[in-house]
């Protein structure tokens, strides 16, 4: 039962009920054909906010090796004007992570790329404070092997994890993102290659529950866009849509017959 291999279980003549709405380790992928001046803010955006600390937040960032220059310089004009701060300032866009548990955590998987291992490259942030508070400045890291833990390990998190692709391999690089980790939950596709997106919702159909075209990878609205994730992301039940509220009822199925059995034997017995 503990195999990752068997997301669900079902059970019969027990109480016990369940559902749940767990982490992820959200990817942006980007394509030849995007946008840059799409790609960059929405990435910012969801790698950022709230420090990171949202189970949709944008960890991993798989682009292109012909658009990574303008995309990297983008980046990181962007990140150097957000303004870490106390929350009560308007003009704070990023404040402190949540605990000390959260700040050494969140600086281990830091301290880990400056070792250099497997050529990674801080190329923005990477500064941790905790002297007034747990601040962790936004850190980009480039990571030249596809199966760092950077890009498969939930950091929770303002720390983005970039990965290059050579042209020419989308696919092959999109495909992997449907088994890089055992999480579900949310990503974005940049492009304006239709054909390509349509085959981007076709292969990623059950690597994340929810899946966001040209645009971030965080802020479903409740209401609105349902949310949630499978596998260690959760049962995904869509909380925010009626999918959810439907599994805290009890449906009740009722049939009455207009005609009545009256024979017990079936019809190739006679």
């Amino acid at each position: 039962m503990g195999h990752k291999y068997i997301p669900p279980l079902t059970f019969q003549g027990r109480n016990i009920f369940w559902l749940s709405k767990c982490g992820g380790k959200n990817f942006h992928f980007v394509h030849p054909s995007a946008n840059i001046n799409i790609v960059v803010p929405c990435t910012l955006r969801a790698a950022y906010e709230y420090q990171g600390q949202k189970c949709s937040a944008c960890s991993r960032f798989f682009v292109p090796q012909s658009l990574w220059t303008k995309i990297k310089e983008g980046l990181i004009n962007l990140a150097s004007q957000v303004k870490m701060d106390d929350v009560r300032d308007g003009s704070v866009f990023m404040s402190a992570v949540i605990d000390d548990k959260a700040f050494k955590r969140i600086k281990s998987y830091i301290d880990f790329a400056k070792s250099g291992n497997d050529g990674m490259e801080i190329i923005f942030g990477g500064k941790c404070d905790d002297s007034k508070g747990y601040f962790v400045q936004p850190t980009i890291i480039e990571v030249k092997n596809a199966n760092s833990k950077l890009l498969t390990e939930e950091i929770f998190g303002p720390v983005l994890a970039v990965y290059v692709y050579p042209d020419g391999e989308e696919l092959k690089y999109l495909k992997s993102l449907k088994n890089s980790t055992p999480y579900g939950l949310t990503g974005a596709v940049f492009g304006e290659d239709k054909q390509f997106l349509e085959t981007a919702k076709d292969v990623l159909r059950d690597a994340v529950g929810n899946l966001y075209l040209n645009d971030k990878c965080t802020g479903a609205v409740v209401g609105q866009q349902p949310f949630g994730g499978a596998r260690q992301s959760g049962t995904n039940d869509k909380a925010g849509g009626l999918h959810y509220l439907l599994r805290w009822t009890s449906p009740q199925t009722i049939k009455e017959t207009t005609s009545p059995q009256t024979e017990w034997r079936y019809p190739n017995m006679d």
